[in-house]
């Protein structure tokens, strides 16, 4: 699977916009933004298709599991392995800031304007508003987790309902397949979207605004590739029996649609095709667990959190204490259920946890201009991670199947 020749081509496209991107945006500088609409189309294009094929493709994956044993299952292991793979995630990052310290040495005096700290949620309150008051509303708004709950109850409650529930459950099948047609039509222009969107990055910033800050993205950067190659490989090679250099052989079109949008939930799509057809995972796994770990599997996100905690905590000369460490690793590994998979969405988290800890969110402004280079890196590992889980889910129902 892994040498499909439309995903080989597909990926060498990629890289070749990539690299034109970035050439064209060190070349034209900001006038480079004359092709952000291209950006633009390519990303309206995925969050046109975003909620119709979560719904559709979510629906038909609960529905298809054949019986609630079954659904409880697959639901149980996929919800430990992405716990268990980010709790490995925020302790990487730790790790990584405790060990180059990124915030020794920087300068925070800026004069940018500072994010105002928002009052956020208690736990409670989150995991209650994950339950739609009215389903419509969700789907019109794009409330993702809402949208989940919604889709994995209709799901269940086809299941359960059985024979005189089959028409239903056609119909999402009739429509996931629509869906997932039209996601190939868009696909075809990736990398238009790619160079649109990460050229007028490159000529805005060019490389001079990446010195003063380039030990904490080096740190970021870093940290995640080693989540990806150590934890990845070491779960789809013993878990998931598959060669780590096939399964990144076959997500490397999504981790780079990834790396360019910023989006887990835009970059879905691509995700769910990479996994069905270079990673050989079933359309009942990948229907249900890609939906899902795009919404609340995000190591690369809780990754960031830990590192961005500690420069902050490092630049200000804040020693943190044991329990304020622990509190990083909770929120981190938890907080990452209400991370929304779109662009800029760490930068959200990370002021709940600088308020948690009662850091200065002064330093919010100082991360946030190279905030987009992290979460390209940030947001590739997140559906690594989602791919990855499909590949280990899916050889131990195949191994139960045997």
């Amino acid at each position: 699977m892994a040498g499909n020749p439309s995903q080989t081509r597909l990926l060498t496209q990629i890289l070749v916009a990539f690299i034109a991107a970035v050439i064209a945006g060190i070349i034209f500088g900001p006038s480079i933004d004359v092709v952000q609409p291209l950006g633009d189309l390519f990303l309206r294009l995925i969050q046109f298709i975003i909620v119709p094929l979560i719904v559709s493709s979510l629906i038909v994956g609960v529905a298809s599991t054949g019986s609630m044993e079954t659904l409880g299952r697959i639901g149980g292991k996929t919800i430990l392995y992405y716990i268990c793979t980010t709790f490995v995630a925020v302790s990487i990052g730790l790790i990584a800031a405790f060990l180059f310290t990124p915030g020794k040495g920087v300068d925070i005096s800026t004069s940018r304007e500072v994010p105002e700290a928002t009052e956020t949620d208690g736990v409670i309150s989150v995991l209650l508003n994950v339950i739609p008051t009215n389903p419509i509303e969700s789907l019109s708004s794009g409330n993702i987790l809402q949208i989940i709950f919604f889709s994995i109850f209709v799901g269940i409650g086809i299941t359960m309902v059985g024979k005189k529930a089959e028409p239903v459950y056609y119909f999402f099948e009739g429509f996931a397949e629509i869906m997932y047609k039209i996601t190939w039509i868009i696909m075809k222009l990736i990398p238009i979207g790619i160079f649109g969107l990460l050229a007028p990055i490159i000529g805005e910033y060019g490389l001079s605004v990446l010195l003063p800050l380039i030990k904490l993205i080096s740190v970021v950067a870093a940290a995640c590739i080693v989540h990806a190659l150590v934890t990845y490989s070491f779960a789809v090679k013993t878990f998931g029996k598959m060669k780590p250099f096939q399964f990144f052989k076959g997500i490397a079109p999504a981790s780079l649609v990834a790396f360019s949008t910023q989006s887990s939930s835009g970059t879905l799509p691509v995700t769910i095709k990479c996994a069905e057809d270079s990673l050989g995972v079933s359309k009942k796994i990948s229907s249900f667990i890609l939906p899902l770990g795009a919404t609340i599997n995000m190591d690369g996100t809780s990754l960031y959190l830990s590192v961005a905690t500690l420069f902050t905590a490092q630049a200000y000369g804040v020693e943190l204490t044991f329990t304020q460490i622990m509190i990083i690793i909770l929120i981190g590994t938890l907080g990452s259920i209400g991370a929304a998979g779109v662009p800029g969405a760490g930068l959200v988290m990370l002021t709940l946890v600088l308020t948690t800890l009662n850091l200065p969110l002064e330093a919010i402004a100082l991360i946030a201009g190279v905030d987009r280079f992290m979460d390209m890196f940030r947001t590739a590992v997140n559906i690594t991670g989602d791919a990855s889980g499909s590949v280990v889910i899916n050889n131990t129902e195949r191994q139960m199947e045997s």
